[in-house]
């Protein structure tokens, strides 16, 4: 786990620390998957699909760039009670559901026939903040698995989930206009407002 996200250890706090890692061990457990650096780094499944990487590196990508916006904060205005661990907690967590959402055995079920039981059963925000309460994390972080994406919109996001929002939709957006996700799968929603550049691997040797 912590070789996959070693962003774990910044975690000060033993308790959440020890969560984060029980979240996905359950995560995996029940899943095809035996690490984090296995699951397809898609947005969702056929949906922002990079063209190199796993999810791992999306999940340490939006941890980092979460990490930042806090310590800015911390920095310029020292009176923002932002909590630190739960913003890292929390993005390291945030996708823990795509061992679910993205598992192959799942997708190939739910493909079958969606009359059964949808298509997905249940999108990974959902799974996500199951196994969060699951692993016994608090429902601060429950609550950024949940609400990371557009079924936060039902809800009023927590500071720290904010934040993690954020972070997850500007790593999507410049990975995109960075020319790292496939175009074929452009969530439009995500991405109408710009042209992707080529990345430095498909543009033409200079001559």
């Amino acid at each position: 786990m912590v070789e996959d996200l070693p962003e774990i250890n910044g975690i000060s706090n033993r308790a959440l620390r020890e969560g984060a890692v029980e979240a996905w061990a359950i995560a995996l457990a029940g899943s095809s998957f035996e690490r984090i650096s296995e699951i397809p780094g898609d947005g969702r499944p056929g949906v922002m699909v990079l063209k190199r990487g796993t999810q791992d590196l999306h999940l340490r990508g939006v941890a980092q760039l979460a990490l930042n916006i806090v310590d800015h904060f911390a920095t310029m205005f020292p009176e923002a009670a932002i909590d630190r661990d739960i913003v890292l907690a929390g993005a390291l967590c945030h996708d823990v559901g795509k061992a679910w959402e993205g598992d192959p055995a799942n997708q190939a079920r739910w493909h079958s026939d969606p009359s059964v039981a949808g298509q997905p059963s249940l999108r990974h925000p959902v799974y996500g903040a199951h196994i969060c309460l699951l692993a016994r994390l608090p429902e601060e972080i429950a609550h950024i698995a949940a609400c990371h994406s557009p079924e936060g919109d039902n809800v009023k996001r927590s500071l720290e989930c904010i934040v993690v929002y954020e972070a997850d939709h500007t790593w999507w957006k410049v990975s995109a206009a960075a020319g790292l996700v496939r175009e074929d799968t452009f969530l439009d929603s995500m991405t109408r407002g710009f042209e992707p550049r080529a990345n430095r691997n498909e543009r033409p040797a200079a001559e």
